[in-house]
């Protein structure tokens, strides 16, 4: 059949679509949600990965999706059951029909009240499926609102890293591109949020709109709104779609601010996590991370209690962890950075460097490193003699172990200490903190 949207048949075809649609918002709900919970949870792991690792453009991404997942969760979930109700009404509908007052035999304050807040059970009925069908919709366009949201911020990022901050372009052609964007951005933002919450004020008065169309239309490709303006529209057309949707922004920052109470047990153990000579994290521990998700934040030892000869410690690798050893020898710092999504291979090789030389690079890489870190027990210091290696959780990083003979029993403080230059200064900055307890086996 021809999709020629003038055409009669094809009209025919929506309308008939249309009648049946709860039958295709059931089964892509059901799918939906079964296929969001099994997801969510690689979601918030790999979310955890990129938040350790500082991975800043994954962590965004996973962002994204992890918002996207709680809102299509949340509104899915009300519409199954909302959708469960209005199949229940149709049916108590074929046994009983509409609602008969009087023979109810109420006081006629009461039928009366009923009458006017109530009408009709088909008014009911209707009710519910103009509020599955509109909640159904404004499921996906939320995750629209959410990904724009998220270009614009992204795009406030781009500009700050490679324009204003690129040093390969000249000072003051970056300086007054990079203000002129930051401007274009900061004014169409505002202006599009504006027009958001006021539902197209500034498109309806004369001298405003032509302020603000140029920024919608660049707004229009900047934050893919193009892709789902039909449906906006349609849903601005319609007080009650317009009213409904003014009624669930509230419930959303309502739900936002619930999802982050918390209760304080105590006036001082929250602060004492702040503390690490104070508070044990798990999470330094190898053993008392059980969990996929557990994730090293930045460095670790094989248990709590200490009772073989030796300390394995392990410090993350991270992607600030690679800057700040340019940074203390500036000569490791590749003429192009390699780093960061790669389609095809997982390992860039350049093949214009010999295998002697990468290896050689190599070698004054994790020298480099060796000379950065140094750990202390209590008041001894050791030296560090790391390689690369990866924990249970996958986690890439720099492996070392130390000798525990000279260490009394009872309560120990290992410190990783880094060397940082500044102003030609080299200064020793405290990376971590773990304590522990020996004991000889």
């Amino acid at each position: 059949m021809s999709n020629d949207y003038k055409n009669k048949n094809f009209k025919q075809l929506l309308d008939k679509l249309q009648q049946e649609s709860w039958q295709l918002e059931l089964i892509i709900s059901g799918f939906a949600i079964f296929g969001l919970f099994t997801a969510f949870p690689q979601i918030d792991a790999a979310l955890k990965v990129a938040e350790n690792d500082k991975h800043i453009y994954a962590f965004v991404l996973l962002l994204v999706a992890y918002i996207a997942c709680y809102i299509l969760i949340f509104n899915l979930l009300v519409h199954v059951i909302l959708r469960g109700l209005w199949i229940g009404a149709l049916g108590l509908r074929y046994i009983s029909g509409d609602i008969e007052f009087d023979e109810l035999n109420y006081q006629n304050k009461f039928t009366n009240y009923l009458k006017k807040k109530i009408v009709s059970f088909d008014r009911y009925v209707a009710s519910l499926e103009n509020y599955c069908s509109v909640l159904f919709a404004t499921s996906f366009l939320l995750i629209f609102y959410v990904i724009s949201i998220t270009i614009i911020i992204v795009s406030f990022v781009l500009v700050a890293t490679y324009i204003l901050s690129n040093d390969s372009l000249p000072e003051g052609f970056r300086t007054v591109l990079g203000i002129i964007l930051m401007l274009i951005i900061s004014i169409g933002s505002f202006l599009v949020f504006i027009d958001f919450i006021t539902q197209g004020y500034l498109k309806k008065k004369k001298w405003l709109s032509k302020i603000y169309f140029p920024f919608y239309w660049i707004f229009s490709f900047l934050t893919l709104s193009f892709l789902y303006r039909p449906l906006v529209y349609n849903f601005l057309d319609n007080k009650f779609t317009k009213r409904l949707i003014l009624f669930l922004i509230p419930i959303y920052i309502v739900i936002s601010i619930f999802s982050s109470v918390n209760y304080q047990k105590s006036n001082y153990l929250s602060s004492a996590k702040l503390n690490s000579k104070l508070h044990i994290d798990n999470r330094e521990y190898e053993d008392l991370r059980i969990k996929e998700n557990d994730f090293v934040k930045t460095a670790s030892i094989q248990s709590k209690v200490i009772t073989q000869p030796y300390i394995k410690f392990f410090n993350v690798f991270k992607e600030n962890v690679e800057n700040r050893i340019y940074n203390y020898n500036p000569s490791l710092k590749p003429e192009e950075d390699n780093r960061g999504f790669k389609i095809g291979n997982k390992i860039s090789i350049n093949k214009s460097i010999s295998r002697k030389k990468r290896d050689s690079l190599a070698i004054a890489y994790l020298k480099t490193v060796n000379e950065m870190y140094h750990i202390k027990i209590d008041t001894i210091q050791y030296k560090t003699d790391f390689l690369i290696s990866k924990n249970k959780q996958n986690q890439t990083g720099f492996e070392t172990y130390i000798p525990t003979n000279k260490l009394s029993e009872g309560k120990h403080i290992l410190k990783l200490f880094r060397k940082r230059i500044r102003n030609k200064d080299t200064i020793s900055i405290t990376d971590v903190v773990i304590p522990f307890w020996f004991f000889k086996d």
